[in-house]
């Protein structure tokens, strides 16, 4: 049907890394990555004279960048634990924004942050906090063959929607959109989806020019076979990890979330099911409640969270909806 479109088609344009040039290093405000592109980096640092107890390293989700986790970082400092975000490649000021940069170069860039940051705070426990997409990428960041040592593994709402969980028509839209349009963007108005109860903060990030409004085709593939391959990917994890969902999530659908959670079954890995969170929780009305679920599962991964979320996560689980 859509067949004399593809004589004109246009190659997906996928920015990937270039060769490496230089060592990487962390800087004050950005990652020098080893082929010599700098990623915006943002710090929280807790105040002077006190113990670092564990650094966070924070990765944003689809669209967004390092400013997601202001409220995170200004939370958790308070405490004694230090937050790096910095801007995945093709989000915020990180180089080419709205390019899709592949999914062996936001792997490659995460774990070369995370033995900075370890190199950086020896002794200190490291973390990785991802975030929806950011949540994709760190499942398959720690599933790879060699991964980076860290102390424990956060996802909030990670972005676990696989080709599989798509319908038929789903499907069919992304195949042509690849091979016709990979130009092609979308905003996702009229799709009334809501990814947070909190107005104010959706207000301010339709203000924000950093924030990515519309999103390319070929961006939109990409994404997808990162979440399949995370998706997949989850039952590997083997390090400490603390999985994070919203019943109202409108953004990841329950059912492949919930077959994520049933994948994690070490003892050190804690499923939290918010009844009332949504997609953003980490930035929802009730964000405290969800970061301080966060602080005291890093000071003790075998302690109940102070939000009972970990209980209601039990109960959803054994199919007490």
């Amino acid at each position: 049907m859509f067949s004399f479109l593809l004589p004109a088609a246009c190659a997906p344009t996928i920015k990937t890394a270039g060769i490496d040039r230089v060592e990487p290093r962390l800087e004050v405000q950005a990652v020098v990555t080893a082929d010599d592109e700098r990623l915006p980096l943002r710090s929280w640092m807790p105040p002077e004279g006190t113990p670092l107890k564990a650094l966070v390293v924070a990765v944003h989700g689809m669209n967004d960048y390092s400013h997601a986790f202001e409220g995170v970082g200004k939370t958790l400092s308070a405490q004694g634990i230090g937050v790096y975000a910095y801007d995945q490649r093709g989000f915020g000021q990180a180089p080419w924004p709205g390019y899709w940069a592949g999914t062996e170069a936001m792997t490659n860039d995460l774990a070369i942050v995370l033995k900075l940051a370890e190199a950086r705070f020896p002794g200190v426990p490291v973390y990785v906090l991802g975030e929806s997409m950011g949540g994709a990428v760190t499942i398959l960041t720690m599933t790879e063959a060699n991964p980076p040592p860290v102390a424990g593994v956060i996802l909030s709402a990670p972005a676990v929607w696989g080709h599989d969980d798509m319908n038929i028509f789903e499907r069919g839209a992304l195949w042509l959109t690849w091979h016709a349009l990979p130009w092609m963007t979308f905003t996702g108005g009229g799709l009334d989806i809501r990814p947070s109860d909190n107005n104010e903060m959706l207000r301010a990030l339709s203000r924000d020019p950093l924030v990515l409004k519309d999103t390319r085709a070929d961006t939109i593939h990409g994404l997808v076979d990162l979440m399949t391959r995370a998706q997949n990917a989850a039952g590997q994890l083997k390090v400490p990890t603390l999985m994070l969902y919203g019943e109202h999530d409108e953004i990841i659908p329950r059912d492949p979330s919930l077959r994520v959670m049933g994948k994690l079954q070490g003892d050190d890995q804690v499923k939290a099911i918010y009844a009332n969170g949504w997609h953003m929780l980490l930035r929802d009305l009730q964000a405290d409640l969800v970061i301080k679920d966060i602080a005291a599962w890093i000071a003790d991964h075998h302690q109940p969270l102070p939000s009972g979320a970990d209980i209601r996560a039990r109960q959803v689980l054994a199919g007490q909806r």
